[in-house]
């Protein structure tokens, strides 16, 4: 969090973004942007496990920003439904749209001055953001319009490294990110319920597996207040929050209404961030990563000539949930991002991992299950529909069977059965090692693709 206090004509807005079945209000402006760590994150990845030099890991962004990067038909859609924040200035709004219409999918999208900076970030390094030519822009640009980034904020960054949480699952390893991630820990939860449940004689996405997946994640949703409760030590309570003690009533509780006890409902949490990405990648080595990051929506603005664009993590309702500009100095924000690995018997099988907010937990939980526990292959295990519940609706991706539906409606679920896959329901994106091979799966909900480097 930066230090700064924010003043009353600040440049901090609302912005309406229509999704169809509602709008949801972000806020934007200089006064919705965090201090940026991303920078030097990723380059702190790529010095301490990374082989290759950074001009040379820069070399394919800066291509694609120079020269053009054809817009998907999946971001297509992220950017008509984001279009009020890529066209609320007129900068942002000339790197979008071209004599006032907006690109469509195949149009080839040009950053030169993006490219630029990357070419600059080659040369010098992160520094460039936290005390060189990127960070004199973003103070001077925070200082003209009311936002709380400041000169200290970026020269004190720090990337803090965590201890991953790690849990068995039958016969695997998997290890998830710990806080401020609050995704890692839930998702665990998830996993310890259903290790709990011998599932060897279910059959996947039969009306006894949808019933164990909602009532599994609706019990996470009750036990998340113990978790949002606690306070203290974050590894200490990682442990509680984990351990036998506190498992067993929700155990108990799961096997009952599986069994025909009505459940509890759960109290609903405000959904997430949605702009965030997901990357798996995975060499002969077996050297792993499973990254995920967010710049949000963005603040609506282009930094100066620098064509960089900060995020506006200070303007998601969801992460500010005591009200906006209440958090202290140097707090790290809380995230559902939750990126994941999986071994067996000390090496990598799977890394895996998804954007969409809460969502994002249920698709992780699928993905992992569908292959850990039926053994699909890695393409299948994310392909296949999935569950989700929340707000106490039971939501069905569509390719499971109607008759499944029906009967958990008789069961008395409020069923919403989709006619399709949707990009509600997350977008994993993998690598694993299957049958002694490498392979990688896209997510094609959000827009997936894979990569071979040689």
């Amino acid at each position: 969090m930066p230090s700064g206090t924010v003043a009353p004509d600040a440049d901090f807005r609302e912005i309406l973004v229509d999704f169809g079945s509602e709008t949801q209000p972000f806020y934007i402006g200089r006064a919705s942007v965090a201090v940026p760590g991303v920078v030097a994150g990723l380059c702190r990845m790529a010095e301490s496990r990374g082989a290759l030099p950074l001009p040379v890991l820069l070399e394919p962004a800066i291509r694609l920003a120079r020269s053009g990067a054809v817009l998907s038909p999946a971001l297509e859609y992220i950017l008509d439904i984001l279009l009020p924040i890529f066209t609320d200035t007129p900068t942002m709004a000339s790197l979008y749209q071209t004599q006032g219409q907006t690109y469509r999918a195949g149009a080839q999208m040009v950053f030169p001055l993006l490219a630029d900076a990357l070419e600059q970030l080659g040369k010098v390094g992160p520094e460039l953001f936290y005390s060189g030519a990127v960070d004199a822009a973003i103070v001077s640009d925070q200082q003209s319009h009311g936002g709380l980034v400041t000169a200290a904020d970026l020269t004190n960054y720090r990337v803090g490294e965590s201890t991953p949480i790690r849990i068995e699952y039958r016969i695997n390893e998997i290890l998830l990110p710990p806080p401020a991630s609050s995704g890692g820990v839930l998702i665990a939860f998830t996993l310890k319920l259903l290790g709990n449940v011998d599932i060897s004689e279910i059959a996947h996405n039969s009306y006894e597996h949808v019933c164990l997946l909602a009532e599994a994640i609706r019990l996470t949703s009750i036990a998340r207040h113990d978790w949002e409760r606690g306070n203290g030590n974050a590894e200490r309570r990682v442990s509680e929050f984990l351990s036998s003690a506190h498992l067993e009533k929700y155990a108990t509780e799961l096997q009952a209404v599986l069994a025909g006890s009505a459940p509890r409902q759960a109290a609903d949490f405000a959904p997430g961030p949605a702009s965030t990405t997901h990357i798996s990648v995975v060499n002969e080595y077996d050297t792993v990563v499973s990254l995920t990051f967010s710049a949000e929506e963005n603040a609506g603005f282009v930094l100066g000539d620098t064509g960089v664009f900060l995020n506006n993590m200070l303007g998601e309702i969801d992460l500010h949930p005591d009200g906006f500009h209440r958090h202290p100095a140097e707090t790290r924000l809380q995230t559902m991002m939750s990126p994941v690995v999986v071994r067996q018997r000390g090496l990598p099988v799977l890394a895996i991992g998804s954007g969409w907010s809460n969502w994002l937990r249920s698709a992780i939980l699928q993905v992992v299950s569908n292959s850990l526990d039926f053994g699909m292959p890695l393409q299948a295990a994310i392909d296949a529909p999935r569950v989700h519940f929340e707000s106490d609706v039971l939501q069905l991706e569509g390719g499971i069977d109607p008759r499944v539906a029906a009967r958990c409606e008789q069961a008395g679920y409020r069923v919403n059965l989709w006619p399709e896959r949707n990009m509600f329901f997350g977008g994993a994106h993998g690598v694993a090692r299957q049958s002694g091979s490498l392979v990688a799966a896209g997510d094609a909900r959000r827009g997936g693709v894979i990569a071979i480097v040689e």
